[in-house]
């Protein structure tokens, strides 16, 4: 999974993103500090490996990743190249999601690039960048599927009625993904690698001392906002986040304790990502390693053995599965099998999260 981290100069993304993983991204009080897009791999946190790992003590533990990449802070008229436009737009077609970084504090220490916090301006402002940007891209689309269909293709006329009916949707202003589409639609659209049709987390960036606040009115205006478009929303503080990044794990607890916070900021986010795409983890357990693997929720086991290996699709006889709570009521694999909680599952079983799965195939 890989989450592209995007929003207007200093409204915390980079510190964000040194927060959650640590690689020293630079963070200063002026637009544009960064130029080249950070990547940054980090785990994502799962309780159930760690206990799978206190049963096997395997000689490799492999939890799934998500990569962050931290992207240059857009301004307006991004789409037409201002500021470092479109470069970082191209950065964020590569990928599956889009972490929107939203300023929800006042600061006269720390420079907007609007001279104020207006989250519902500073949210409209990126999105008619990606919305011109795919514009642009798909108007030319356009032009070419007609040249296309002039000559005699005929085929094309659903590709272009496709087309021209993004172009429309966008021309007023509204993003791709407000758009319904037929499932032979949605193969026309599978290459485009539209920004605004990407699925799309607010996180609304509050100030330290606000963290214990629940009634934030500019967090309201931020989450009215995903509600309208059916995207997601976690409120952290960039700055809290990064002195969570700076301790051992004991410390972040206690840290996190007193602050009386349940989870760091990076877990609210993996959580709400793996919620956004409609991802869920399975997991493969034994002496030699502990690993989860991510897939889309309602993958079949055959399919999901090949995320493990192509030959474990390829000859996929049967899948051994058992549920992570049965398992840790039984204490181990043999002991669940003895009581009849480990089921061989076919080629149309669909995965569950949390599943603990041992693939039997021939090749």
């Amino acid at each position: 999974m890989k989450l592209g981290i995007v929003g207007l100069p200093n409204v915390g993304k980079s510190t964000l993103f040194n927060a959650i993983t640590r690689a020293g991204a630079e963070a200063a009080n002026y637009p544009f500090c960064t130029i080249e897009p950070n990547v940054g791999v980090v785990s994502v946190p799962d309780e159930r490996l760690d206990k799978l790992a206190e049963i096997y003590n395997p000689e490799k533990y492999t939890p799934a990743v998500v990569e962050f990449v931290d992207i240059a802070g857009l301004v307006a008229g991004a789409s037409k190249g201002e500021g470092l436009g479109n470069k970082f737009l191209s950065n964020i077609r590569e990928c599956d999601a889009i972490v929107h970084v939203v300023r929800c504090f006042d600061d006269s220490n720390v420079v907007h690039v609007n001279g104020s916090a207006d989250p519902a301006r500073d949210i409209e402002t990126i999105d008619v960048e990606l919305i011109l940007s795919d514009l642009e891209i798909m108007e030319k689309r356009v032009e070419r599927t007609k040249k296309l269909l002039r000559g005699g293709d005929k085929k094309l006329q659903a590709e272009l009625d496709c087309y021209e009916k993004i172009v429309e949707v966008l021309a007023e202003g509204k993003s791709a993904r407000t758009i319904e589409f037929t499932e032979d639609e949605l193969e026309f659209t599978s290459d485009l690698q539209l920004i605004s049709m990407k699925p799309v987390l607010y996180c609304a960036n509050i100030a330290e001392d606000d963290i214990k606040n629940p009634d934030i009115p500019y967090v309201h205006t931020v989450e009215e906002i995903a509600k309208n478009e059916g995207s997601g929303v976690v409120v952290i503080s960039a700055k809290i986040e990064e002195e969570l990044g700076q301790l051992d794990p004991e410390d972040r607890q206690v840290f996190l304790d007193d602050l009386g916070i349940e989870s760091a900021g990076l877990d609210k986010m993996i959580q709400a990502s793996y919620k956004l795409l409609g991802l869920i983890s399975f997991l493969t357990a034994g002496p030699k390693e502990v690993r989860a693997w991510t897939i889309k929720n309602g993958t079949k086991a055959p399919q999901a053995a090949g995320k493990i290996h192509s030959d474990f699709e390829r000859g996929f006889i049967r899948a051994e599965v058992v549920a992570y709570d049965d398992l840790m009521a039984c204490g181990s694999y043999n002991a669940a099998k003895e009581k009849g909680l480990v089921r061989s599952e076919g080629k149309e079983y669909v995965m569950h999260d949390g599943d603990v799965v041992v693939f039997r195939f021939n090749v």
